[in-house]
């Protein structure tokens, strides 16, 4: 994918352009009878309210009210006591503003509805309010905003991995089916496997068109049913961030449709490959070149500094790459996805690639996510952890040559203890997101992997009952 382009400074939210947007839309769709308010959150699951059409003015007008505390629910929708954000402070309301560039129509509904991504300000007496610390949006404006300080501009492309399954009943394993066999097996790449899939997966691509989502490339993944869509690079990070968030909800959307069931989740099927989000970032300067491709060996010195403050972070910054219990299970040698805190050339075994590319297209492919990851908190810990390596010039290990999976360097956490404890104590989280931002989303993970810890296994009863 070509990396070559201009650079742009951070968008954030701003009713500015609203009256353009709106007349736009509406010239061109009519009026909806709904419009859907988006709001993801700390799990990325997408939150928010129907608003009448007639009143599609009034959201960036006034804003849309929202308790602050929806960032403190659990996987589940459910109050997080210890975050301390919900009836010990009132449960207040925020006001959440449009995201400009996101008013699009929604072809999947039944009736003429509108969608629009909003992101989270804390009351202050201003007009808009304060940027609200705990949503994940505006966690990723902080990065790239110091991004930009230091002329600095991410392209940044991510590429989501995911499955069709037929419905399943809850508590069973899903069911992995290839329609034109009806056969359940590993087919990498298969055309075949495209054509059975056609009509969804073309469904999907007009409906990316008709939201103007950048969806690029489709291939047939290692497992049955398993597909990935890359969406093209953006000049924007924050963009490409809602793009990814957005690309789920039509996935979901479109799959409901045709009576199939897509999931994220990252390790859905014991017997095959996870699901993942691979990011592709570049830095671009002012004068719109990549940083990476710069010639006499300045490029290949900024990467690696890039590189090694990505190694370096890593393992403090894994449970917002992998923040399910589930996900540890993706994480084994083998898989194509990573165990260890490795760097390399053209190499699928590493936690950080390098693809090959000329010098314009110069990128770090970020390979740890899992697909059910939240795209804006793991680009603020990708971002933020290549902004360390380069403003301490750190200097990256021996790019790995060969299996990941046979080295002996240090290993990526193993499990979601281990995780959770990292990145409670890391002070690199702390300067990234703030101790705040830490506690809360520390002692949420933590709950969440006390559920799962006191939870008795089908597996249990069946060996043992």
């Amino acid at each position: 994918m070509p990396f070559q382009s201009s650079g742009v400074s951070p968008s954030a939210s701003s009713p500015a352009a609203a009256p353009d947007e709106i007349a736009a839309y509406l010239a061109a769709y009519g009026e909806p009878d709904i419009v859907e308010v988006l709001l993801p959150d700390t799990s990325g699951v997408l939150r928010g309210k129907w608003v009448p059409g007639g009143s599609m003015a009034k959201i960036w007008k006034d804003g849309v009210a929202i308790p602050l505390s929806i960032f403190g629910l659990d996987v589940w929708g459910r109050e997080v006591e210890a975050t301390g954000i919900h009836l010990e402070t009132g449960d207040r309301d925020g006001l959440c503003w449009p995201v400009p560039g996101t008013l699009k129509p929604v072809p999947w509904s039944p009736r003429p509805a509108a969608q629009v991504l909003i992101t989270m300000h804390e009351p202050d007496g201003s007009v808009r309010g304060a940027p609200w610390h705990l949503d994940p949006r505006q966690q990723l404006v902080k990065v790239v905003e110091r991004c930009a300080a230091r002329g600095l501009f991410p392209c940044v492309a991510f590429e989501l991995e995911f499955y069709l399954l037929k419905a399943s009943a809850p508590g069973r394993p899903p069911e992995p089916v290839f329609p034109a066999t009806g056969q359940a097996r590993q087919n990498m790449y298969s055309m075949s496997d495209l054509d059975a899939f056609a009509p969804v997966l073309h469904d999907m691509r007009a409906a990316a068109a008709a939201q103007g989502l950048p969806a690029d490339t489709i291939i047939s993944e290692a497992a049955p049913g398993q597909f990935e869509i890359n969406l093209y690079h953006r000049t924007d990070a924050l963009a490409a961030a809602d793009d990814a968030i957005l690309l789920r909800r039509l996935i979901d959307a479109v799959a409901r449709r045709h009576d199939l069931r897509a999931t994220f989740m990252a390790k859905p099927l014991r017997d095959f490959a996870g699901n993942g989000m691979h990011v592709h970032v570049s830095l671009v300067d002012g004068e719109g070149g990549n940083v990476f491709g710069r010639p006499d060996g300045e490029g290949d010195r900024v990467l690696g500094q890039a590189a090694a403050g990505l190694l370096a972070n890593m393992a403090d910054s894994t449970l917002l790459f992998v923040p399910s219990f589930n996900g540890y299970r993706r994480l084994v040698p083998g898989s194509y996805a990573p165990v260890s805190v490795t760097w390399g050339y053209d190499n699928r075994s590493v936690a950080v690639r390098v693809p090959n590319s000329g010098p314009a297209a110069r990128r770090l492919e970020h390979r740890i996510a899992g697909a059910e990851a939240h795209p804006h908190l793991v680009l603020a810990a990708i971002l933020a952890g290549m902004l360390e390596g380069i403003e301490g010039a750190l200097e990256p290990p021996a790019p790995l040559i060969g299996n990941a999976y046979e080295t002996d360097a240090p290993q990526l956490s193993p499990s979601m203890a281990e995780a959770v404890a990292r990145f409670s104590a890391s002070p690199f989280v702390a300067r990234t997101f703030g101790p705040g931002y830490q506690q809360v989303y520390g002692v949420m993970k933590a709950q969440e992997l006390a559920e799962f810890s006191n939870t008795i296994l089908a597996l249990e009863y069946d060996t043992y009952l």
